[in-house]
């Protein structure tokens, strides 16, 4: 396997971890009051934007020719790291 292709797989496992934080909040919101329900709708909104943006980056990313490569890299690392960020801000208000 090359370092290329152990990447992809590593950015997707992170992906596939993101949704299942997503579909965790999904089921706690289902058992919230209305108010807290509404916060984690609004919540989950915002993390499934991300995560969809994550998610478009890493398709640029499998589609980028070689020599392109490490130009996308760079930029899918900036936008792992806001996403990162997020799922790291969701986990810390809705434990």
């Amino acid at each position: 396997m090359s370092n290329r292709e152990a990447y992809e797989q590593k950015l997707q496992a992170k992906l596939d971890e993101w949704q299942a934080e997503v579909d965790k909040l999904k089921a706690r919101a289902q058992g919230a009051q209305a108010d807290a329900r509404i916060e984690y709708q609004e919540e989950i909104d915002r993390l499934e934007s991300h995560r969809d943006e994550a998610r478009q980056k890493l398709a640029e990313l499998r589609e980028a020719s070689d020599d392109a490569w490490e130009d996308v890299k760079d930029g899918v690392e900036r936008a792992w790291d806001s996403v990162s960020e997020s799922f790291k801000s969701a986990r810390s208000r809705f434990k």
